[in-house]
C-alpha cells in the first residue's frame, strides 16, 4: 500500500469514527436537554425553548395536543433545530404523547405531555424541625476492635459496606441500634445472620461477633438508625400534603440519601443565624422541640426532589399566605423574583435574581442559579446559609421553585429546583 493509500485510509477513518462520534454525543445531549415529562395547562398555549445541537422532529402521537413551531400554522409534527422555540396547546386535560426523532429518521425519546388545570399551592418559607427513621440500619462504616487477647482486628471490612442496610439480625426486626446491640451480645460468640439491603438487593450476611477486652461482643461496625435537622417548608397543597427542602437528606457521613422508614416534623425556633463568608457558608442554627404537643406533620418520603409528607392542623393554622398558581420550567425567565423566608423571625418575600435557567433534566435540584440582591437579607445573612433549602421562589405571581443549595465560593449565590420536579417527587 503507498503512502498516499495509507494517508487515505487514514483520513476515511477519521472522518466515519468523527462522525460517529458526534452523533453519539448529539445522541447523549438531546437525550439529557429535552425533558421525559412536560406540564401544559389546558387551554393555554405554552412556549418551551430547548437549544439543541442538530435538527430534530417531534411529532404529536395524539391529535389532542397541537405543535406549532412558529410558521402560525399549527401541524402535529414540526421540526426543531438550535434555538428554535415551539409551543404546545391542548383543549383537553389527560396525558399525551410526543415523540422525538432524529433527521426525522432515527428515534430518540418518547415525551410524556401532562395537560391539566391550573393547580395551586400555598408557599410557606417556615422553619420546620426534622426527624427521619431509616429503613433499617444504615451502616455509616466498619471498624476495628481490640479482642480479648488484645489483638486488633476489623471484622467486617469486606464484609458489610457503607449504605448498607440491615433489616434483620437472626429473623428479628432491627428497629434501632439496641437491637444490634443486644443481639449481637446475646450470640455468645455465636454466628449471627444479618439480613442486609444493598443497592436494593436483598441478601443474607453470617458474620461472628467478636469478644472484646472489655468482655463484650462486637461486630466492627458504625450504624445509624436515625437522622434529624433543620429545613424550610416550602410548600402545602390544600389538602394538606407538603414538599420541604427541595433536596433529599443524605447521611452526614456517607453522603448517600437516607432510605426512611418515615419520620415526623416538629416545631423549631431559630437562636441564631451564621453568616456566610468566602469559601464558607453560612448556617441558621435552632432547637428543635421533639414531642406530641410539638408535632407539626408526619414524613412519608425522602427523595432526591425534597422531604414530602403530610402536616397536621396546627401547622396549616400556623400559615397566613394564600394559595398561588404554580409555575413550570416553561414559565421561568431569567430576571428578577423573590424568595420567601421567615428567618428574620417573620415571613417576608426578598428579592432575587434568576441568573440562569436549565430546562432540560440534566440535574434534579439544580435548575437554575440565583442570586440574593435583597440589601435586608444581604444584611441579615450574607445571602443563602444552610437551613434556608426549602425557601419557596416566586415569580411573576407564580411559584416556581425552591432554594436548594449555596455556592461556597459565593453565599449570595445558590441552586434552586423546578417546583414541578418537587411536586412529581419520585
Amino acid at each position: 500500500m503507498t503512502r498516499k493509500e495509507k494517508l487515505r485510509k487514514t483520513l476515511v477513518i477519521l472522518f466515519w469514527t468523527g462522525l460517529v462520534t458526534t452523533a453519539g454525543l448529539s445522541y447523549l445531549y438531546i437525550q439529557r436537554a429535552i425533558p421525559d415529562h412536560l406540564n401544559v395547562v389546558v387551554d393555554q398555549e405554552e412556549s418551551f425553548h430547548f437549544s439543541l445541537p442538530v435538527k430534530v422532529s417531534m411529532k404529536s402521537e395524539s391529535e389532542e395536543v397541537v405543535l406549532n413551531s412558529g410558521s402560525n400554522i399549527p401541524s402535529d409534527e414540526i421540526n426543531l433545530q438550535l434555538n428554535q422555540p415551539f409551543s404546545l396547546y391542548s383543549a383537553e386535560e389527560g396525558t399525551y404523547q410526543l415523540s422525538l426523532k432524529l433527521f426525522g429518521l432515527f428515534s430518540l425519546k418518547d415525551i410524556e405531555v401532562d395537560v391539566s388545570d391550573t393547580r395551586y399551592a400555598i408557599p410557606c418559607g417556615l422553619p420546620v424541625g426534622i426527624y427521619m427513621k431509616s429503613d433499617g440500619l444504615m451502616v455509616i462504616g466498619t471498624g476495628e476492635v481490640t479482642t480479648d487477647s488484645g489483638e486488633t482486628m476489623d471484622p467486617a471490612d469486606g464484609v458489610l459496606q457503607s449504605g448498607d442496610y440491615i433489616e434483620a439480625i437472626n429473623g428479628v426486626p432491627a428497629l434501632d441500634k439496641r437491637d444490634m446491640i443486644s443481639a449481637v451480645n446475646e450470640s455468645d460468640g455465636d454466628a449471627v445472620t444479618l439480613e442486609v439491603r444493598r443497592d436494593g438487593q436483598e441478601m443474607e450476611i453470617e458474620m461472628t461477633p467478636v469478644k472484646t477486652d472489655s468482655g463484650d461482643y462486637k461486630l466492627g461496625l458504625w450504624i445509624r438508625d436515625d437522622t434529624q435537622g433543620i429545613g424550610t417548608m416550602t410548600y402545602i397543597s390544600t389538602n394538606g400534603e407538603f414538599g420541604a427542602l427541595g433536596h433529599g437528606i443524605s447521611d452526614s457521613d456517607t453522603g448517600m440519601l437516607v432510605q426512611t422508614s418515615g419520620g415526623e416534623l416538629y416545631d423549631t425556633e431559630i437562636m441564631g443565624i451564621e453568616k456566610g463568608t468566602f469559601g464558607k457558608p453560612g448556617v441558621m442554627s435552632g432547637v428543635i422541640y421533639y414531642g406530641n404537643q410539638s408535632r407539626l406533620g408526619t414524613i412519608e418520603a425522602n427523595t432526591n426532589q425534597g422531604i414530602f409528607g403530610i402536616v397536621n392542623d396546627r401547622f396549616r393554622n400556623r400559615v397566613e399566605s394564600e394559595a398561588i398558581p404554580v409555575g413550570y420550567r416553561q414559565d421561568v425567565k431569567k430576571g428578577k423574583a423573590y424568595i420567601r423566608s421567615s428567618i428574620s423571625g417573620e415571613v417576608k418575600d426578598y428579592e432575587i435574581e434568576i441568573q440562569k435557567v436549565d430546562y432540560s433534566t440534566a440535574r434534579k435540584n439544580k435548575d437554575m442559579i440565583i442570586k440574593v440582591t435583597d440589601p435586608e437579607l444581604l444584611a441579615l445573612t450574607g445571602g443563602i446559609v444552610q437551613g434556608m433549602s426549602g425557601s419557596p421562589i416566586i415569580q411573576d405571581g407564580k411559584l416556581i421553585g425552591a432554594v436548594t443549595h449555596v455556592f461556597i465560593q459565593d453565599s449570595t449565590k445558590g441552586y434552586g429546583i423546578f417546583i414541578e420536579n418537587m411536586l412529581q417527587h419520585e
